[in-house]
């Protein structure tokens, strides 16, 4: 009896888990449209500000209120250390006036890449990093109330692709509420990192999410190894489930920690596109998401969908 009820006070120390579920994409009123109808509850939005003024933001905040979405973050992506000064003047604008737009908007978030000076060591990146953004953003930040995250992707502009550099920016900001990341685990299957590993180190630090996997081609790998000689490609994007991300394990590593943020499927699956016509989903794309939503929807607590 006395350990069936140390079971219970166990059992009840573990957090209800109620994430959001969603997907990645441009805006229009029909996706918007197709979002809702097919049960999804939130979205992460790319959105240019230098194409919206006043009049267009409070409708579009108003159709995704009166739509029940709940919008996680804008994709903003770009280089915040540029090693050109009028590139990093450039970039370093436009990512104020998203940060002002996701304000307007209700949105609490922003995500995209660190930014990078290639061919610099890792801590003077850092240190340029750090200095940048508390000089250029972080009084916005403040102001809009809205957090910068940054995805581990090893393609464009940025450092923060994985645990040993998250470690040194998360360190060298103080643990400033004003950044966290934009967990992908696909980013991080691709590198050969451990994704369900590196959730559970930062967890704390998890403010949305993207679903996206990652397919190794073995068949390829086997024979030129990860930097073949004749530049094939060894590996590629699918949709949650067609890959080899542990589902179960993030998951778990997820709901273990109560995460109620939004899990948005960023649908980069070759198989499903092309992605849009005149802005709107193509049939094929939405195709790919509803492959995806069922998928989920066997790993995702109904609360969710």
């Amino acid at each position: 009896m006395a350990a069936g009820t140390a079971l219970q006070a166990q059992r009840s120390k573990t957090p209800n888990w109620k994430p959001k579920l969603g997907v990645l994409c441009e805006y229009s009123d029909q996706n918007l449209e197709f979002v809702k109808a097919e049960g999804f509850t939130s979205m992460e939005l790319m959105l240019n500000p230098d194409r919206l003024d006043d009049a267009a933001i409070s409708s579009i905040k108003d159709k995704i209120l009166r739509a029940g979405i709940h919008v996680s973050s804008l994709g903003v992506n770009g280089n915040h250390i540029d090693p050109d000064p009028a590139k990093r003047e450039h970039q370093n604008k436009y990512t104020l006036r998203c940060i002002e737009l996701a304000g307007k908007l209700g949105v609490p978030s922003i995500g995209g890449q660190s930014g990078m000076i290639k061919g610099r060591p890792l801590k003077e990146q850092v240190d340029e990093i750090v200095r940048v953004y508390t000089e250029k953003y972080f009084a916005a930040c403040e102001k809009h109330k809205v957090r910068i995250l940054w995805e581990p992707w090893a393609g464009g502009p940025n450092i923060a692709t994985g645990p040993v550099a998250w470690d040194l920016l998360f360190k060298a900001f103080n643990d400033s509420p004003h950044l966290g990341l934009q967990f992908d685990p696909s980013h991080l299957q691709w590198q050969f990192m451990d994704p369900i590993q590196a959730a559970r180190d930062f967890v704390d630090k998890i403010y949305d999410i993207h679903l996206k996997d990652t397919e190794i081609l073995w068949h390829i790998v086997r024979r030129g190894g990860i930097q073949p000689v004749n530049n094939a490609d060894w590996w590629r994007f699918r949709l949650p489930g067609n890959g080899s991300v542990d589902w179960k394990g993030l998951f778990s590593v997820l709901a273990e920690a109560g995460y109620t943020g939004a899990m948005n499927i960023e649908n980069e699956d070759e198989f499903y596109y092309p992605a849009y016509s005149g802005g709107n989903f193509t049939e094929q794309y939405k195709r790919g998401f509803r492959v995806a939503h069922e998928f989920l929807k066997t790993l995702v607590p109904p609360v969710a969908l």
